[in-house]
């Protein structure tokens, strides 16, 4: 059977490595089925779509609503490369899901408006899917509401035209989206759990998502959350195309 591809943007060894671990968990693929390739350590090299069941982006540090000459040279090599995976993605509706940074990503590249206008601070947050979404293959047996993590500086103000919207939340129009029938992306983190996140908090405390000063206090809010459902999205994901 062929394996999945998780392409990772984290700089830090222990975040990359937890992200990855949370993908096989939420998934159930071993490991030999689920390769990994860190965008920021080296070129993306020529993937070919055939070699692989479906491809996954995690999240990161990235923001492509930044200014073109603030971002670093990886950052803008790092982009480049996404956007010629994804020209051959949605071309070929080759199934795809982009968590986090793949709303950016994706959103982007198929022209919607990223800005700053709907960050979200880390917490969790109360996901509402549309009629779409509770239509939406990968969705099933998930509820109409559920908690999921989020933690971003910018999201989608606009939706682009090719995009279908999936799910919202009250401070986040658009939460998750779909182009074609098997390209997917999401705002909020379907791979953390309370350990998850608070493993982020303490690697990112100096990213400007919150000041470190209130590290131990944020962590104290998050702890006692109860999330249960967003992890079955990857595990759908893994199952409708990789038949796990």
């Amino acid at each position: 059977m062929k394996p999945f591809l998780l392409l990772s943007t984290r700089a830090e060894d222990l975040a990359a490595d937890e992200e990855y671990a949370a993908f096989l968990a939420c998934t159930k693929l071993p490991e030999e089925r689920l390769h990994r390739f860190r965008l920021e350590a080296a070129p993306l090299f020529d993937v070919e779509l055939d070699d692989y069941a479906g491809i996954f982006i995690g999240g990161g540090p990235f923001n492509s609503s930044d200014p073109e000459e603030s971002k670093s040279p990886v950052q803008r090599r790092v982009e480049r490369e996404l956007a010629g995976l994804l020209d051959q993605v949605v071309a070929r509706d080759f199934p795809f899901f982009g968590a986090c940074y793949g709303v950016g990503t994706l959103g982007v590249h198929q022209g919607g408006v990223v800005d700053r206008r709907y960050s979200e601070p880390i917490s969790a947050v109360s996901i509402a899917l549309t009629p779409d979404g509770l239509a939406d293959p990968l969705l099933d047996g998930v509820p109409e509401r559920f908690d999921a993590f989020v933690g971003h500086k910018e999201a989608l103000r606009v939706l682009p035209p090719s995009a279908v919207l999936l799910a919202s939340s009250a401070s986040c129009p658009v939460q998750m989206f779909r182009v074609g029938r098997n390209v997917y992306a999401t705002q909020f983190h379907p791979e953390l759990d309370v350990p998850g996140i608070v493993t982020r908090v303490r690697v990112y405390q100096h990213a400007g998502y919150f000041e470190p000063s209130e590290m131990n206090d944020l962590i104290a809010r998050l702890t006692p959350a109860v999330i249960t459902e967003p992890g079955r999205l990857l595990a759908n994901f893994a199952g409708r195309y990789g038949g796990v």
